[in-house]
């Protein structure tokens, strides 16, 4: 087996981990805090893999190299297959139509079809859904990918280093803390709410000109409410206005969300270069795996496949940037 160095236990680093450890690789974990936790961006994430939703407005890279996200995912933790739907108020059913012509594979629902679909939904009569894309609850994906390592023999040790601290070929997924040329910091912000008496069972985009908003079920009446995108590096808890948006946009989805519990809200900075697509940065033996911006779970494991293919076989995939 080859020695490797892998710095950074995020979602970049544990899936580059347990895709090179399935070619024959000896990684080696470093992670200055350890197990992931709330001190990693990976754990404030939404968990959809959505590549036809998020080629709306991303590259057709993301659209593409993400679609097979589900099926790399669904090998080592639970991925939820129940597509995404799409909703606009009446006064933007505009945003719905201009979405449509951009999303392939979804089917236009009417009020009927969507009750049908999604019973709490009865009163809206605008949306779409695209059944082929899925989601998963990324802290317990997080958790899986650690116990799969683990069943290999491969543990996450706690401690700082630098790619220069080590010897051999080494993996540096550290996001914002690598400091790469052209990277910047991305704010996001979420919350977590108890709502029992509102029942989804797939991810709801909700369009709207000025406050867009993702609603991702958890199970057991959890849901997650994001979609804040703040260029801005400031690491502080959420702003009043961002909360405000938030729940002024899941009340608009639905008006039982007022009664619900706030649980948890978290923030932090997603990674991204200027084009808003991820890179594996090869300099010398050192690969950079960084800039998934909003599209983590979607993008790791194409990452982590390039870099896997870039180490054993020299393979220089579209998401390899020698310096």
């Amino acid at each position: 087996m080859r020695d490797i160095t892998i710095i950074g236990a995020g979602v970049a680093g544990l899936f580059a981990a347990w895709h090179l450890s399935q070619r024959g690789w000896n990684p080696r974990i470093i992670d200055r805090n350890g197990a992931p936790g709330p001190h990693g961006c990976s754990w404030w994430a939404g968990g959809m893999l959505a590549p036809i939703c998020e080629g709306v407005t991303a590259d057709p890279l993301i659209a593409r190299l993400g679609g097979q996200a589900a099926d790399d995912w669904a090998q080592v933790t639970t991925v939820t297959r129940r597509g995404t739907l799409v909703l606009a108020l009446d006064r933007d059913r505009a945003e719905l139509s201009r979405f449509a012509r951009r999303a392939p594979g979804h089917r236009m629902l009417d009020g009927a079809a969507l009750a049908a679909l999604e019973p709490d939904l009865a009163d809206h009569r605008h949306a779409l859904h695209v059944p082929s894309e899925a989601h998963l609850d990324p802290r317990q994906a997080l958790a899986d990918l650690v116990t799969a390592l683990h069943d290999r023999g491969i543990a996450i040790e706690t401690g700082e280093a630098q790619p220069q601290d080590v010897t051999g070929p080494v993996i540096d997924a550290r996001g914002m803390a690598a400091a790469l040329p052209d990277l910047r910091g991305v704010r996001g912000e979420m919350v977590v709410l108890c709502a029992p008496d509102i029942t989804l069972s797939r991810p709801v985009r909700l369009l709207h000109p000025r406050h867009p908003l993702y609603v991702v079920p958890r199970g057991d009446g959890i849901i997650m409410l994001g979609a804040t995108q703040i260029e801005t590096e400031a690491r502080r808890p959420i702003t009043a206005r961002a909360l405000l948006e938030l729940l002024s946009a899941a009340y608009a989805l639905d008006a039982r969300f007022a009664e619900s519990t706030v649980l948890e809200t978290g923030t932090d900075l997603r990674p991204a270069f200027p084009d808003n697509i991820p890179r594996v940065t090869v300099r010398g033996r050192v690969l950079h795996l960084n800039g998934l911006f909003r599209h983590g779970y979607l993008m790791a494991p194409a990452l982590a496949r390039q870099a896997a293919d870039y180490l054993t076989h020299g393979t220089r995939g579209e998401l390899i940037h020698e310096d």
